[in-house]
């Protein structure tokens, strides 16, 4: 499972990556990762950081110092100790998380970026979760938390067909997409973004809005919805239509 995030401004931005398995199964996930590694990347695809169990600091790259008690201290330090976490202190930039399981063992997992510095010049603008779409519950799932007094515009993004220019062969033809609250409520959904579902958040026509965000899909097959959203937990889901499996990547972009 790989996880991407964008820092933008002027100064560094220091979050928590983290690589849960474990702790799933509180949640009825019944196949979740034991042992879940993390690997950080940066925007040229260098590894900057590693982290196999959060007790251990594997020094190396960025990590220069024990970061047992700063993750213990982050109000994020994981609940088991075969999970991973890494602090990084980010400079402006494209990033990757990739999870793997220890010996190539599979099961759900879950990656996650915490913003550790809100009032910092530089903000967290874009995360994104690429992964296998299969069936039932086995599909991706994006979660993201919007802070703050204010509304938020985002726009979230299902993108399969895309991934074929990045040597991807077995992209999700046709993702749809659906967010939910923090209820678990559906309160949007879009498939093929051309063609707006109008129903709950979703008032108007969007494909303008769409287009003129910057982030339109290349794929007309793709989906996206724009929200604004007040302070809260979202969940994004993506899908394949008729139960169709392949690879696709979930995304919010911060429009603000």
């Amino acid at each position: 499972m790989i996880g991407g995030f964008i820092v933008e401004g002027p100064g560094p931005k220091r979050v928590i990556i983290r690589a849960i398995g474990p702790e799933l199964t509180q949640y009825g996930i019944t196949n979740a990762l034991a042992n879940p590694r993390v690997e950080l990347h940066n925007g040229s695809g260098a590894s900057i950081a590693t982290n196999d169990n959060w007790q251990t600091t594997i020094l190396g790259g960025i990590i220069s110092s024990n970061q047992v008690s700063d993750i213990q201290n982050s109000g994020h330090a994981p609940t088991a100790a075969s999970e991973s976490a890494i602090i990084a202190n980010l400079p402006p930039g494209n990033y990757t998380a990739i999870v793997r399981g220890v010996i190539n063992t599979v099961g759900v997992a879950l990656v996650e970026v915490y913003d550790l510095s809100p009032r910092a010049s530089s903000s967290l603008v874009n995360i994104s979760t690429r992964s296998f779409v299969q069936t039932g519950e086995n599909v991706v799932i994006g979660g993201f938390i919007v802070q703050g007094t204010g509304i938020k515009r985002v726009i979230i993004r299902a993108i399969g067909s895309e991934l074929t220019q990045y040597g991807i062969t077995n992209a999700l033809n046709n993702p749809r997409l659906e967010l939910h609250n923090g209820s678990g409520a559906l309160i949007a959904t879009n498939d093929n973004w051309q063609t707006t579902i109008l129903g709950g958040i979703i008032t108007s026509n969007q494909v303008s809005d769409i287009q003129n965000s910057g982030h339109a899909p290349t794929a007309a097959s793709e989906s996206a919805i724009i929200a604004d959203l007040p302070p809260g937990n979202y969940t994004a889901i993506v899908r394949g239509i008729n139960n169709a499996t392949g690879v696709a990547l979930v995304e919010v972009y911060d429009l603000n």
